[in-house]
């Protein structure tokens, strides 16, 4: 728990995974398996809690750059992927855009590290 009087989101949310994780043992097949299912996203809501942010800071600076525009407070990661959609969609940008495929690759790689920690991708350390 933090010092706060009060949990945080990603403690609340590990709090209900751990109780549907306690009861799903007692239940039958079917509910079982949606409360792993229930589990499981609420296992991603926390990561998106605790890592999001900061994959999505990591990456805006890339992002402002293939763009060609400073990144500001004012136009946040969300913003910059807002027009790098609009350019997309227009054809303002394509797979020949320096950079493009790169910044895609590393977004992606991001985003997996966060939906699926367990999937083994070049982005993890390799154990010996």
């Amino acid at each position: 728990m933090s010092v706060t009087s009060h949990p945080t989101a990603p403690e609340l949310v590990r709090a209900v995974a751990q109780w549907i994780d306690e009861v799903r043992p007692q239940l039958d097949q079917r509910h079982a398996y949606l409360a792993r299912v229930a589990s499981n996203a609420l296992a991603i809501v926390e990561r998106e809690l605790t890592l999001g942010a900061g994959a999505e800071a990591a990456l805006a600076p890339q992002l402002a750059t293939l763009l060609n525009c400073e990144a500001d407070a004012d136009d946040d990661y969300a913003g910059l992927t807002r027009t790098l959609c609009e350019r997309l969609r227009g054809g303002d940008m394509g797979i020949d855009t320096p950079g493009l495929l790169s910044f895609l690759r590393e977004d992606t790689l991001a985003r997996l590290a966060i939906d699926q920690p367990g999937y083994r991708h070049e982005r993890q350390k390799q154990v010996p």
